[in-house]
């Protein structure tokens, strides 16, 4: 079955680990694994943010903070162009904080967005809950 993630398989994945799409995020966004870490979540949600993958953003949300949709398909098109994780911390066994740089273009305008993310994990899987921009 040709899906839009079929030509990425062996490409590298879009969270900048430099694995093959399929040996990293592929394994949660198509294969239905479990992220085991708040940071391969977050790594695998920026990656679903670059392929427009609500279904897996909205079930990957902490049910209290997440949207009824993100409308990703409505929204000027995006170019990302990379992520940096600058910091995983598990501040207790069921949560944690990934700060990262994504950086973006829209019309051919840069963007960045530094941001602080919490996760908790809930019933053994993580979940983002939200978090703070930082300006620089």
């Amino acid at each position: 079955m040709n899906t839009p993630t079929t030509h990425l398989k062996t490409s590298p994945c879009p969270c900048g680990s430099a694995k093959p799409y399929e040996n990293c995020c592929g394994r949660y966004l198509d294969q239905g694994e479990t992220a085991p870490t708040a940071e391969n979540l977050m790594r695998s949600r920026y990656t679903a943010y670059t392929l427009k993958r609500e279904d897996y953003l909205l079930a990957t949300w902490h049910p209290d903070t997440r949207p009824a949709t993100l409308e990703l398909t409505g929204q000027p098109a995006q170019q990302w162009l990379g992520l940096t994780v600058k910091r995983h911390e598990q501040t207790a066994s069921d949560q944690a904080i990934v700060e990262f740089v994504a950086r973006y273009k829209i019309n051919g305008r840069a963007h960045r967005l530094h941001e602080i993310s919490r996760f908790v994990r809930k019933d053994g899987e993580w979940l983002y809950v939200d978090g703070d921009i930082l300006r620089e």
